[in-house]
């Protein structure tokens, strides 16, 4: 790889910025949000077809694919871009979140965490070493520090000891990570809601220098005030010429928010779950698909909605498919779902370079509030 990771910033609306992050596989246009691919897929999509609803880049686990089917065979297999047609940018977790969410049974230690696969119940030991050499052997373009996601609400020694922790873990992971131009590594801000706690983590992580910075820590069950009140300040104390990415995050209000206050990045599951669950995103707010009400509607999801599921598909036909448990229903309305938060991520990107921001903002209040009232 020649090309250089780089953030170029070209436009700002008060905290709000636009920009470009360059990569050898491509750029990715800022704010940015990446469908998560958890195990090398988005689920009841076709890479093809995600890259059609506008991504640039997509999101895949460490933890899970550690698991199944293995970063070696990955690797032995041309690496994760090959292994799933998908020819560009991916971020790597670093398996940290998965290793704390789905194994009650963990034991930390400062060398790392040993736990037991939810899958088979293998006992395995991720290391900040050991999560490098993962995410290496992937081949990821952006990978994530390893570190201890502190759970929340979290006393405040309990929150100062994760951070410092994961501050330990992050020079650890710089080591590890070695100098590979073309590809990034990430830090991760930690300190639940502390302010002096993200403030001394910021600190250490900018003395070891990253790539790019993540805030950790945040939509684990504060809830969207405490979340905001956080990143009032949080973002701030990284540097200004670095990508921020806000990570798990989330609903589109959570969204919009989090770019009002200097976020550039974001992932979350909730467009491809909520299409498996028949809840459509759209301009006026959450459509259920399965309530009887759709069950004689014509109309698609959203009228002003150009991906393939609105052009061709009724709320009557989308409602009779996911009763019938039919694979087409995952399939459409994650379409939709994918298409609308790319959708809106673009919006926001326009608005910021023409300093409209605030009113973007505020239709976009507006809609939501109206409700799903469009005539029959």
């Amino acid at each position: 790889m020649t090309t250089k990771f780089k953030f170029n910033c070209t436009g700002t609306d008060g905290k709000a910025r636009t920009g470009v992050i360059s990569t050898p596989r491509g750029d990715i246009r800022t704010p940015a949000f990446m469908p998560v691919g958890t195990a090398a897929t988005v689920k009841a999509m076709l890479p093809e077809n995600v890259r059609a609803t506008g991504a640039d880049i997509l999101l895949g686990n460490t933890y899970h694919l550690m698991l199944r089917p293995t970063a070696e065979r990955i690797d032995r297999l041309g690496g994760l871009h090959k292994f799933m047609n998908w020819d560009r940018p991916i971020l790597t977790d670093s398996g940290g979140f998965q290793v704390m969410s789905l194994n009650e049974l963990r034991k930390m230690s400062e060398d790392g965490v040993t736990f037991k696969s939810h899958i088979d119940g293998s006992k395995h030991v991720l290391t900040p070493e050991r999560s490098m050499e993962i995410q290496r052997l992937l081949g990821s373009d952006i990978v994530m520090c390893f570190d201890e996601c502190t759970p929340f609400p979290a006393t405040e020694q309990e929150s100062l000891r994760s951070m410092q922790l994961s501050m330990r873990w992050a020079a650890r992971s710089r080591a590890a990570f070695g100098d590979r131009p073309g590809y990034a590594l990430f830090g991760i801000q930690q300190g639940s809601v502390f302010r002096d706690q993200r403030a001394e983590s910021a600190e250490a992580l900018r003395s070891i220098e990253f790539e790019g910075y993540a805030v950790g820590g945040l939509a684990v069950g504060e809830g969207q005030g405490l979340m905001f009140e956080v990143l009032d300040y949080a973002p701030d104390m990284l540097p200004v010429d670095k990508p921020r990415y806000l990570m798990g995050v989330g609903k589109p209000d959570d969204i919009v928010g989090a770019v009002q206050r200097g976020i550039d990045m974001f992932d979350c599951v909730l467009p491809s779950r909520s299409g498996r669950t028949g809840q459509a995103f759209t301009r006026r707010g959450v459509v259920n698909i399965k309530n009887a009400r759709h069950i004689d509607d014509p109309r698609p999801l959203d009228s002003d909605c150009t991906c393939p599921c609105c052009s061709s598909y009724s709320r009557a036909y989308l409602n009779h498919v996911f009763r019938a448990q039919e694979i087409i229903s995952s399939m459409l309305i994650t379409w939709h779902n994918l298409h609308y938060y790319q959708e809106l991520m673009a919006g926001i990107r326009a608005a910021i370079a023409q300093g409209q921001l605030d009113n973007f903002v505020k239709d976009f209040h507006e809609k939501r509030a109206e409700g799903d009232i469009e005539p029959l």
